[in-house]
C-alpha cells in the first residue's frame, strides 16, 4: 500500500513522565539557553501573545499554508499536559486559529499552543491565561482543507521538534529539550541560576560586578587602553 506524504496521522509515541517535565517549571529560558551552547532557542520571530508560562509535552501538527484542519483533528486527540506545537511553515497572512479554538484547548487541560504562523482574535487571546506562541497576528481565517500531519517530526522556528519532546517558554521565548538530555540539562541549569543569584546579590547588596575576563579579552584583542 501506498503512502500518502504529506497527510499522516500518527498517535504512537511516548510522552516523557510528568515528573520530568515538572522539573523545569520556574526556569529561566535564557539560563537553559545558556546550558544548550546559546544555539537551541526557537526563532525570535515566535514571541508569546499573552503572559502565562509554557511547558508541557509536544503534540506536533504540520499544517498546509493559510490552513488548520489537522489543528482542528490535533485538539481532539491532544492529551491533558501536552503543548501543541504548529509548523505553518512561517506564513503568517492568514491565521490558524483563534480565541474559540484557544478556549477548546484550556478546556481539554493541554499545555499551550504554538504556531509557526499566525492567531487571530489577539486581544482576547492577551487576557487568558493560557500560553499561546505566534509569528504574527492576521484578521484573515484559515482554509480548511488539508493536507497535513499530526504527530511527526516537524520544523519550528529553525528547531526540530519531535513528538513527545519538552516545550517550555517564557517571556523570552521557547526552547525544546530531548527528554534524554533533561535530567543533565536540569542540573546544569541549577548551578547557572545559584551562580547567577550570588552576582545578584553582591550587585544590589555591594554594587559589584566582578567580570576579570573583560579586561583579559581587552589584552587578547590589543585593544588599546
Amino acid at each position: 500500500m501506498s503512502r500518502n506524504i504529506g497527510c499522516v496521522i500518527q498517535n504512537n509515541w511516548a510522552r516523557p513522565e510528568k515528573s520530568k517535565i515538572d522539573a523545569f517549571r520556574g526556569c529561566a529560558v535564557a539560563n537553559l539557553d545558556d546550558c544548550m551552547n546559546r544555539t537551541a532557542a526557537v526563532s525570535s520571530r515566535i514571541r508569546p501573545m499573552n503572559h502565562a508560562p509554557l511547558l508541557g509535552s509536544a503534540f506536533t501538527v504540520k499544517v498546509a499554508q493559510g490552513d488548520n484542519l489537522m489543528f482542528h483533528k490535533a485538539m481532539d486527540m491532544a492529551q491533558q499536559g501536552d503543548v501543541v506545537v504548529i509548523d505553518a511553515g512561517g506564513f503568517t497572512d492568514r491565521a490558524i486559529l483563534g480565541e474559540l479554538m484557544i478556549t477548546y484547548c484550556k478546556s481539554r487541560g493541554l499545555a499551550g499552543v504554538i504556531v509557526d504562523g499566525s492567531i487571530r482574535d489577539s486581544d482576547a487571546i492577551a487576557e487568558m491565561n493560557f500560553p499561546v506562541y505566534a509569528a504574527g497576528v492576521s484578521p484573515n481565517g484559515p482554509y480548511k482543507n488539508g493536507p497535513g500531519e499530526i504527530g511527526t517530526v516537524i520544523s519550528f522556528g529553525g528547531q526540530v521538534v519531535r513528538p513527545g519532546d519538552i516545550v517550555i517558554g517564557d517571556g523570552d521565548g521557547i526552547l525544546i529539550i530531548q527528554p534524554e538530555d533533561a535530567d543533565d540539562l536540569l542540573a546544569k541549569v541549577r548551578q547557572v541560576q545559584s551562580k547567577e543569584e550570588e552576582i545578584l546579590k553582591k550587585i544590589q547588596e555591594k554594587g559589584e560586578y566582578i567580570r576579570p575576563w573583560v579586561d583579559q579579552i581587552l589584552d587578547q584583542i590589543g585593544c588599546e587602553r
